[in-house]
């Protein structure tokens, strides 16, 4: 007994103190132990096999939750169907989901991205630049948009596509993208001295001498005239434009394809672009006879717009099917819309004053002025690219709207 009491007590230490620590009554998994002065004492091969059980039941427990922790990170981790970029995954079957822009890249798609850098070696003007990279936005667009629907089979005769086609060539003949130097155009809304050289037609230049002459307008009012002879000339240009691409088209159209083929070409794209080149020639003309009147009488008291564009859009709005709410509503729209336009020509002039400040400061070669010039110039041109999107957007939109009234009246 002495030899499991001194077991008990801690081996060689059986006086009194060493045991006292150890003696009273032990509860644990029911089984009571008595110290050396409590209840009869138990052989350790007894308790051994009275704990074996209990001992395996509690030492399993530990092992089975470490288990399930161990495989519990396996058992969450989403398990793929098809392997990434196959050719049933997502990425290949949505294509709004594949064109994701690249980082440094200003678009998603990567012929745009091409013809962006081509202009950017063409030194064009940051104003221009940004007018430029506006356009391509919206082409973007459409472009994402149409491969949407090609994807649900909703262009099957091929209509949209060639009007996406004809509207990129467009874009390249505008901003002498397409190797033809003769495209570009003077693009300034500064008012100088020597203004009447970059009209480049003898009507516009008769007229605005007239007008600077007469003394019936303020310089505020020579300034808003000026910004119509621009857009006039604009019209011509963008007349041209449209002209020489739908003229090349159809050349290309003969060479390629059958007289049947053609026919049917003819009568939806090819058409409709004609109809558009009278559209355009109607508004031309409109144009010059406002011009013709303004030089000659002055601006009256009681002028409804002063944008340009916004004055055409309201002139064509009014001989459009629209019924007396819808026009006010119109009304109401062109007046936003004016002020948009108005805060974009805003931020065009303070990009044009910013790029020559930091061209002035980068020739002087100080780090600290060429750098903090070239953070306000960055964020003075990317604002400029958000709010030209934003009208030229608007002004699709707006556009289309009258032209669909207009051809409802037809």
């Amino acid at each position: 007994m002495g030899r499991h009491m001194g077991g008990a007590c801690g081996g060689r230490d059986r006086t009194k103190k060493g045991c006292e620590a150890w003696r009273g009554p032990i509860w644990w998994a029911g089984l009571q132990v008595g110290g050396p002065t409590g209840s009869r004492p138990v052989s350790l091969l007894a308790l051994q096999r009275k704990m074996a059980p209990l001992r395996d039941r509690v030492s399993t427990l530990p092992r089975l939750q470490l288990l399930v922790l161990l495989l519990l990170p396996l058992l969450l981790v989403p398990q793929p169907i098809a392997g990434h970029g196959g050719k049933y995954s997502r990425e290949k079957n949505e294509p709004e989901m594949a064109a994701k822009r690249e980082s440094g890249e200003e678009f998603r798609m990567e012929k745009l991205n091409q013809l962006w850098e081509k202009a950017k070696r063409l030194h064009l003007s940051p104003v221009r630049l940004a007018e430029l990279h506006s356009d391509l936005k919206i082409q973007e667009r459409d472009e994402l948009n149409w491969k949407k629907l090609k994807v649900e089979g909703l262009d099957g005769d091929g209509e949209k596509e060639a009007k996406l086609v004809h509207n990129l060539n467009v874009i390249l003949a505008r901003y002498g993208l397409d190797g033809r130097k003769d495209t570009q155009t003077v693009h300034s809304n500064a008012l100088n001295e020597d203004t009447q050289d970059e009209l480049g037609d003898p009507r516009l230049e008769k007229l605005w001498h007239k007008a600077k002459t007469s003394g019936k307008f303020s310089s505020e009012e020579l300034d808003k005239l000026w910004r119509e002879f621009l857009h006039y000339k604009e019209k011509i240009h963008e007349y041209n434009v449209l002209l020489d691409t739908l003229s090349r088209a159809e050349e290309g159209y003969e060479n390629l394809l059958s007289p049947s083929d053609m026919t049917h070409i003819k009568s939806d794209t090819l058409a409709s672009k004609h109809s558009e080149l009278k559209d355009r020639l109607r508004s031309i003309n409109q144009g010059l006879d406002r011009l013709r009147k303004v030089s000659h009488q002055g601006y009256g008291p009681a002028t409804e717009f002063e944008e340009p564009r916004v004055i055409d859009l309201w002139d064509l709005a009014q001989s459009a099917n629209f019924t007396e709410k819808e026009l006010e509503s119109f009304r109401e729209e062109l007046k936003h819309f004016e002020a948009k336009i108005e805060k974009h020509n805003h931020y065009q002039k303070q990009l044009e004053i910013s790029h020559q400040k930091l061209k002035h400061v980068e020739s002087i070669g100080d780090p600290e002025h060429i750098s903090r010039n070239k953070e306000k110039y960055v964020l003075l041109e990317e604002k400029t690219k958000e709010l030209g999107y934003k009208v030229k957007k608007h002004l699709q939109d707006l556009s289309s709207r009258v032209s669909r009234a207009r051809h409802n009246e037809l």
